[in-house]
């Protein structure tokens, strides 16, 4: 397992090996030795069914780093740097994650996360370092404006909270 940089810092890409045989395989998620900067405390398991899209979330106290693994079928992943004072605040990284794929998505504290279902149904499993807050757990508008997130769809299924997302001028305002 390894670590391999994306454009924004501390936006990871976690390298595994895929062990296969007639039978299926085997693939390791998670080594604390290679991502020893963070203590991970949970872990949460979703499904979603084509076209849903969930995000753009973040917790404004007690900001969480993800591991994103995809168990079955395709999604396109977003990360939005929301940390103040980072020199990409404001931009994103979007990647296609498939349960065929050798890496997981590490992201740090301080990034808005996201993702649409691009197959029939998806299961996403995240390891997560804090517990999530929902008095503190923040929706950004999907498609705002200023972030010009390349998503692959147009109009996707989503919760009245993502309906609802702050737009990220509202977002600055609110959490300088």
């Amino acid at each position: 397992m390894k670590l391999i940089k994306t454009k924004i810092t501390g936006l990871k890409i976690l390298k595994t090996k895929i062990f296969k045989d007639k039978r299926g395989f085997l693939k390791e998620i998670f080594r604390k030795e290679v991502v020893n900067d963070e203590d991970f405390l949970f872990d949460i398991y979703s499904s979603s069914k084509k076209n849903v899209l969930r995000g753009l979330h973040i917790q404004t106290k007690n900001p969480q780093a993800k591991i994103i693994t995809v168990t079955h079928g395709r999604i396109f992943d977003v990360a939005v740097d929301l940390r103040k004072k980072s020199k990409t605040y404001g931009k994103y990284f979007g990647i296609i994650i498939s349960d065929n794929d050798d890496f997981s998505f590490y992201i740090p504290a301080g990034f808005a996360h996201g993702f649409v279902c691009l197959s029939t149904k998806c299961t996403v499993y995240y390891k997560n370092s804090k517990y999530r807050s929902p008095n503190f757990e923040v929706s950004v508008a999907w498609n705002d404006t200023d972030l010009n997130i390349k998503w692959p769809l147009k109009n996707p299924v989503l919760s009245s909270k993502d309906k609802n997302g702050l737009s990220f001028k509202d977002f600055k305002k609110l959490y300088r």
